[in-house]
């Protein structure tokens, strides 16, 4: 088919037997009137692409829609990208003529409005998580109170035996990881024996019994350590001399308690009320904690938590001194109560001290739900010496 047989080149908006019949022949055709195809102007303008002839009926009507969208001064891309499915600008149709027309009624869009943005869902609210195996943990906390309370109430002994065996895994705890975590290798042997011996002869002999046991484990420890090459030497021994502090020393307080007449008794309570406000802490900073207490050191404790654990600690402290302990009062009860639940939150945050310094989560994994030995040392030993002296303050060391 010849181009020159139309009259001009067509332009952009040519479509060729799009609504009417297929071609039979060459047309001469008028340029419409108007300023925009104005026959001088017409012969200057850039001459645009020939669009290929579509047959009228039979093809995709999707197919022609598409071969309409040509870019040009009459039809910019730009009424494109607002006509519905990227065709012709809205209520436009162009025919064979390149008149646009009015669009067939069946082809006119029924919402030309943009369809709202569908809601996007909302998360459902997750439930605050224990952090640990709650069933494990009631478990093991269930029969280790059971064999503390029979040997406590059985045989004394028996139950200093227990301190000893838990200091020793203590220990054992402590060293492994700051070796494993800082390189530093403090002599497990002499700090083992010598924590058990302290523990005994706190029972035994008393205070100075401990102060004696004390200063020849620490002996021990510096001569232990001189068996290896000196690189090191300081920082091994200062660690163990802490560990020998930290775990027997304090521990043996445990068994100062034990010596008086209504020794089981004073152990009870410094158990109770230790485990008492640890719960308090716990149950009242789970529900109600917002505001952090020192959350650079434990950041899931709460200043909410703490106010918990001395309400819980002074009830127990008070109902205990009452009717446990002889001669007791149960406003001696509110301070022991009170010194409880700071000393084990002093205690608590100590250690989450050395874990974090030491980039550990638990000391061990020997107890289910809890950690290890230390993790449950932690609130214990810091308070047996409190409780330890406030007990000779109240009602004297008998």
């Amino acid at each position: 088919m010849n181009d020159s047989s139309w009259g001009s080149p067509p332009h952009a908006g040519s479509r060729a037997g799009y609504w009417g019949p297929v071609d039979q022949g060459p047309v001469q055709r008028a340029a419409p009137a108007g300023p925009a195809y104005d026959a001088p102007e017409a012969q200057q303008t850039r001459p645009m692409p020939i669009v290929p002839d579509v047959p009228a009926h039979g093809g995709n009507q999707d197919d022609d829609r598409g071969a309409a969208r040509l870019g040009g001064p009459l039809f910019h891309d730009e009424n494109y990208g607002n006509a519905p499915y990227g065709g012709e600008p809205h209520g436009l149709a162009v025919h064979g003529d390149d008149t646009p027309t009015a669009r067939p009624p069946a082809a006119a869009p029924q919402n030309p409005e943009p369809m709202p943005d569908a809601p996007h869902p909302v998360p459902a609210p997750q439930k605050k998580s224990a952090g640990r195996d709650l069933g494990a943990a009631i478990g093991v906390g269930v029969g280790l109170g059971a064999v503390i309370v029979a040997s406590l109430f059985v045989v004394k002994a028996v139950f200093v035996g227990v301190v000893a065996v838990a200091v020793v895994v203590g220990l054992w705890e402590l060293t492994s990881r700051l070796q494993e975590r800082k390189g530093i290798r403090a002599p497990l042997v002499p700090l083992a024996v010598g924590g058990a011996a302290m523990v005994v002869a706190g029972y035994v002999r008393g205070t100075e019994g401990a102060w004696v046991a004390m200063a020849l484990t620490a002996l021990a420890v510096l001569v232990w350590r001189m068996t290896e090459p000196p690189e090191g030497y300081l920082k091994d021994v200062t660690a163990g001399v802490f560990a020998a502090f930290y775990v027997p020393f304090l521990a043996t307080f445990v068994a100062l308690m034990l010596t008086a007449d209504d020794g089981a008794f004073r152990v009870m309570t410094f158990l109770v009320l230790t485990v008492v406000s640890d719960t308090g802490a716990y149950a009242v900073g789970w529900r109600f904690g917002k505001n952090k207490l020192a959350p650079r050191i434990s950041p899931g404790k709460t200043r909410e938590g703490l106010l918990g654990a001395v309400a819980f600690a002074m009830v127990a402290g008070a109902l205990c001194m009452q009717f446990l302990i002889d001669d007791g009062s149960w406003w001696q009860g509110l301070v022991l109560g009170f010194a409880v639940a700071a000393s084990a939150t002093l205690g608590d945050l100590g250690e989450s001290m050395i874990k974090r310094d030491l980039g550990i989560k638990d000391m061990g994994t020997l107890l289910p739900g809890h950690g290890g030995i230390m993790d449950r040392l932690d609130s214990l030993l810091p308070t047996a010496p409190v409780v330890w002296m406030l007990f000779v303050l109240f009602v004297g060391s008998g």
